[in-house]
């Protein structure tokens, strides 16, 4: 006598291997976003630790499509949320400026809104700027090089307007060399306490956002918006 049995697919060891989780999940509803992908995202507005504050909003918006396993779960132009949670300019002396950024949502080109932890991974499109920590804080790179640059131009330049000064009000070569001293030592002083530079990130920047845990999916809406 003759039975139909179910086909099963057969691993190595002959034990039967159960299909892909993610093609049960599809043909359920249900979709997920690992936790760690990366999802490349672009500014819609610029961003300046000059004039950012926390709590401003974000606005982002996804450069290439994100698939697992032939499936599409963030098409390319889906608009992501975000809030800027923490932003410092740069000291006088030291401290460089940061600025962190948190993602909060997805909104599909069909309008549906999904809720995620989002962080910043890395600033691809951003010059002198890094990823100081796992929270995603974005850094200005260090400018001490740039600034004893300046100090010392603006050392020679305050120097030659004090010899000038000097030798004009002495008549000798001692005053003018006196006058150079206090001329060059202002123009430094002056370089050392000038703030260091602002992070900026302009309309088009280039943001990795990294999501920090799984995400689960409509995979209804997500063909929907397709």
């Amino acid at each position: 006598m003759g039975f139909l049995l179910p086909a099963l697919a057969v691993g190595q060891e002959g034990s039967p291997v159960a299909p892909a989780p993610v093609t049960q999940s599809v043909a359920s509803g249900e979709m997920v976003i690992p936790s760690g992908t990366e999802v490349p995202v672009m500014l819609k507005h610029a961003i300046s630790t000059k004039s950012a504050r926390e709590g401003d909003p974000v606005y982002a918006q996804t450069t290439f499509p994100i698939v697992l396993n032939q499936h599409i779960l963030v098409p390319a132009g889906t608009y992501v949320q975000g809030r800027i949670t923490r932003t410092q300019r740069a000291g006088r002396v030291k401290g460089r400026a940061e600025v962190l950024i948190h993602f909060t949502t997805l909104i599909y080109p069909s309008g549906y809104t999904v809720l995620l932890p989002g962080a910043v991974e890395n600033v691809p499109g951003a010059e002198k700027t890094s990823v100081k920590d796992s929270e995603g804080t974005i850094r200005q790179d260090r400018q001490t090089g740039e600034k004893v640059e300046k100090a010392a131009e603006k050392g020679v330049e305050g120097g030659m307007a004090g010899a000038v000064i000097g030798g004009l009000g002495s008549g000798s070569a001692t005053g003018a060399g006196v006058g150079a001293g206090i001329g060059g030592l202002t123009g430094i002083a002056i370089a050392m306490l000038t703030r260091g530079a602002d992070v900026r990130l302009d309309a088009g920047t280039t943001i990795q956002m990294v999501i920090q845990r799984d995400v689960p999916l409509d995979a209804t809406r997500i063909a929907a918006a397709k």
